[in-house]
């Protein structure tokens, strides 16, 4: 049931709207306390492994994102850990996970429910890297086309800009290594975009002016908004819609 990629994210494509987003900040999308460790423990966790997977995963980030360690390391050591620490995560397609044919999970639920596609790995590296205190104009969530040979998909991945002009290093769930930009020749940037805009892969490096596009996408808005912790039963992945999704779905199989 895990497969490379995403799924091609749509409605992020045909959906752009101008406008700003009234919702905690987006560093506070990095962390977790032990307060809302246990209640979504409570909440998720159906039995307890489950809830000792999930308890595991949350405590283990929080210690991340709040460390002193790594709020004072150079950004290079952030990237390292946060990656590393993401890529303990299961890849699994948003019908099997999900039962919906594209949903984009919050940092919190997609360490919740141990799993999660392209799109999940690069906003949870995106808000923890925040919560580090790397700044918002050195990372941008990238929609690129993943290529090899007999396969081409829709991809996310996360690039990170030393500087304005610098070639971004990207941070794939599909490659454990960061490397820059140029060493990944299998895939090609479409647009990037961050809580600031939406910028197209050729203007100046994906980092043109705010307003060369209308920002925020119905999915990315989702993303930052407050809610409760979404999680899908086994017996809810049975029904007959959910199965109707994941068999139809390339992703999925």
């Amino acid at each position: 049931m895990r497969r490379p990629g995403c799924v091609p994210c749509r409605v992020l494509l045909l959906a752009l709207f101008a406008g700003t987003l009234a919702a905690q900040p987006a560093s506070n999308l990095g962390t977790v306390s032990d307060e809302e460790i246990n209640r979504i423990v409570d909440s998720v966790g159906t039995n307890d492994t489950e809830k000792r997977v999930i308890r595991r995963r949350l405590a283990g980030w929080k210690d991340l994102s709040t460390s002193a360690k790594y709020k004072s390391a150079a950004d290079p050591e952030k990237l390292k850990a946060v990656n590393e620490f993401m890529h303990e995560t299961p890849f699994y397609c948003d019908p099997v996970l999900w039962c919906k044919e594209d949903y984009w999970a919050k940092p919190v639920e997609f360490l919740s429910n141990d799993g999660g596609d392209c799109e999940d790995f690069s906003i949870a590296k995106y808000f923890t890297l925040r919560a580090l205190g790397i700044a918002e104009e050195r990372l941008r969530i990238v929609y690129a086309v993943y290529q090899k040979p007999g396969f081409t998909g829709a991809h996310m991945v996360l690039a990170y800009y030393a500087a304005p002009d610098a070639e971004p290093l990207i941070l794939d769930n599909l490659n454990p290594a960061v490397l820059p930009a140029s060493g990944r020749p299998d895939l090609v940037p479409v647009f990037s975009f961050n809580t600031q805009g939406l910028w197209g892969a050729k203007e100046n490096k994906g980092r043109g002016a705010t307003d060369a596009y209308r920002a925020w996408s119905d999915h990315w808005k989702q993303v930052q908004t407050e809610g409760a912790v979404r999680s899908v039963s086994p017996e809810q992945r049975k029904g007959a819609a959910c199965q109707a999704l994941i068999q139809a779905s390339p992703w999925c199989r």
